[in-house]
């Protein structure tokens, strides 16, 4: 489907994957360089969704216009904030859980930095982008101790924009975060073949500390 976010950011597509006996609302942003429809998006919406929640996935302007740059973060930030109305007012009864793979999520951490909309229970960052590859930085981390819900960091080890060190150290400093580290995993959550873990494995493996962590916040 379509919808209108406002006159400025413009139409974007959203689709929602339905659970048939929903616990809650999974809202789950693409990363900078792939839109909703990417596979790691698809998969993991549908594997949410056997497991008891509905999943969001909108594309941001940007990518709705075809563009490769994400440009201002302010646009996408906004945009964030209109989608999360929007699924509230379509699922008033549901707690919300916002959620994005690497760049979606970073535009999440920032709008719950400044505020937390009504409904929202926590956030779910799939590898979380520290900093730029060959550039190991905190710096991306700053706004982080701001958020008031709790958080869940999955990141793989061989993650080159999230040092695996340095975003120990992030969570060493955060209330109410939790980190679980991805054996052999890159930023893309691949890992090498002779590891004999399938990518079908590999969103399983998400999808049930996702699960995990969304039952221990009710």
């Amino acid at each position: 489907m379509k919808i209108h976010l406002n006159d400025t950011l413009g139409v974007v597509s959203l689709e929602t994957d339905e659970a048939a006996k929903p616990s809650g609302v999974v809202i789950l942003a693409h990363g900078a360089g792939a839109g909703m429809h990417h596979p790691f998006m698809t998969d993991l919406a549908k594997e949410l969704a056997t497991s008891g929640l509905h999943v969001v996935r909108f594309n941001f302007p940007y990518m709705e216009e075809g563009r490769k740059s994400p440009g201002s973060p302010k646009k996408n930030i906004e945009s964030w904030k209109l989608i999360i109305n929007h699924t509230t007012k379509t699922f008033p009864n549901l707690p919300i859980y916002v959620s994005g793979k690497s760049y979606g999520g970073r535009m999440a951490s920032h709008l719950l930095s400044e505020t937390t909309p009504e409904n929202v229970e926590g956030i779910i960052y799939y590898g979380f982008p520290l900093h730029a590859p060959g550039k190991d930085s905190k710096d991306r981390a700053a706004h982080l101790n701001m958020i008031k819900v709790p958080q869940l960091f999955l990141q793989g080890e061989k993650d080159k924009l999230a040092n695996i060190n340095l975003v120990s150290e992030v969570i060493d400093e955060l209330r109410n975060s939790i980190l679980i580290k991805i054996d052999n995993a890159d930023h893309s959550f691949n890992v090498p073949k002779r590891t004999g873990f399938s990518k079908k494995d590999m969103i399983q493996k998400l999808a049930g500390h996702t699960t995990d962590f969304i039952k221990n916040l009710s």
